[in-house]
């Protein structure tokens, strides 16, 4: 039975740059018929990341061109293709088109481009299974050659992406140490497991140096800034290597100038974004895929905070500034609220 699909829908939609929960509104817009080549997919859940407020807010590295609709990444499903489509991808699961704002019910999207997800994994976690995921990916394997046994060190260990360092380190036979601001964070991070849980403090360092008996760690993932990028500079070995790919913490700190000369650290830089730009349609399908495998076997759990309908979007931004271990999503509809209880 073919689904009907509205004539109008719902968006998230920017006409001007400044605080989201000042400039977003909640617009009425018509939903488009897929041409030739295209699908038209009905949104069903997608997070809130700190990359769409900076989009938001201007201060992103590629911003959209205004109006804009909100929203980097997401799950939806196929609910009409235009000619030339195989209607077999009706009611796949796939991923949101970022290009077209993902914050609304419905987007087209080429079908040539689009990235199909597992069945029978819950849309919540289909919803986060990509950015953060993709990034913890990478960063664990584009940098650094890792040996099982080797030992990583990060700072923000309980964000969506230190979760996944720290389970997909599990996988790899690494021993993570995840650095975190407080004490509620420790017993759930090693429980996914990280090897150990500390305060990001100052003695942050001198507890490396005792765990791994004055060697340091091989690799450091600072998605902080400040003070803790110098902690996590610190920690590293000879030759270790420092990526920077968030900075929540934006203060000026003194250049690590004595860990660079005496200990030959590497400070570089990672922005997905730049990387999914260099990437070849089938290589970042394959990309996704590795991902996407553990998910789909239950290898990889992604933690999920709270739910909220497109309409009660600041709410949705509210509990986000609050301290919490999982992703707020934002959804479609109260139907899909009322199946996650």
């Amino acid at each position: 039975m073919k689904k009907e699909i509205p004539s109008t829908q719902r968006a998230l939609q920017y006409l001007e740059h400044g605080k989201p929960e000042e400039v977003l509104s909640l617009v009425e817009i018509p939903v488009a018929s897929p041409g030739s080549g295209e699908v038209l997919i009905e949104m069903q859940a997608s997070p809130v990341h700190p990359s769409d407020f900076g989009l938001i807010q201007g201060s992103y590295g590629r911003l959209k061109s205004l109006p804009a609709i909100a929203g980097r990444e997401g799950v939806g499903t196929v609910v009409a293709v235009g000619q030339g489509v195989d209607e077999k991808v009706i009611g796949r699961p796939v991923s949101l088109a970022e290009e077209g704002g993902v914050w609304q019910e419905y987007q087209l999207a080429r079908a040539d481009d689009l990235i199909l997800f597992p069945a029978l994994v819950p849309f919540e976690q289909l919803a986060v299974s990509l950015v953060n995921p993709l990034t913890a990916w990478r960063l664990l394997n584009d940098f650094e050659y890792l040996n099982p046994g080797d030992i990583i060190i990060q700072n923000a260990g309980n964000s969506a992406v230190g979760q996944a360092v720290v389970q997909f380190a599990r996988k790899m036979d690494l021993r993570c140490l995840s650095l975190v601001r407080n004490q509620a964070s420790v017993e759930p991070l090693k429980a996914l497991g990280s090897t150990e849980v500390w305060t990001d403090d100052d003695e942050a360092p001198n507890r490396v140096k005792i765990f791994t008996e004055g060697k340091g760690c091989k690799l450091a993932l600072n998605s902080v800034g400040g003070q803790s990028a110098l902690r996590l500079a610190r920690s590293l070995g000879s030759g270790g290597v420092h990526v920077t790919f968030g900075a929540m913490d934006g203060s000026t700190v003194r250049f690590p100038t004595r860990n660079l000369i005496f200990d030959d650290i590497r400070m570089v830089g990672f922005w997905l974004d730049r990387w999914r730009r260099k990437q070849s349609p089938a290589g970042l399908r394959n990309a996704c895929e590795q991902v996407l495998q553990p998910l789909a076997m239950t290898d990889l759990k992604h933690s999920i905070d709270q739910c909220f309908d497109l309409a009660d979007f600041k709410r949705a931004f509210a509990r986000n500034a609050e301290p919490r271990m999982g992703k707020v999503l934002l959804v479609r509809d109260k139907a899909f609220l009322e199946s996650l209880g």
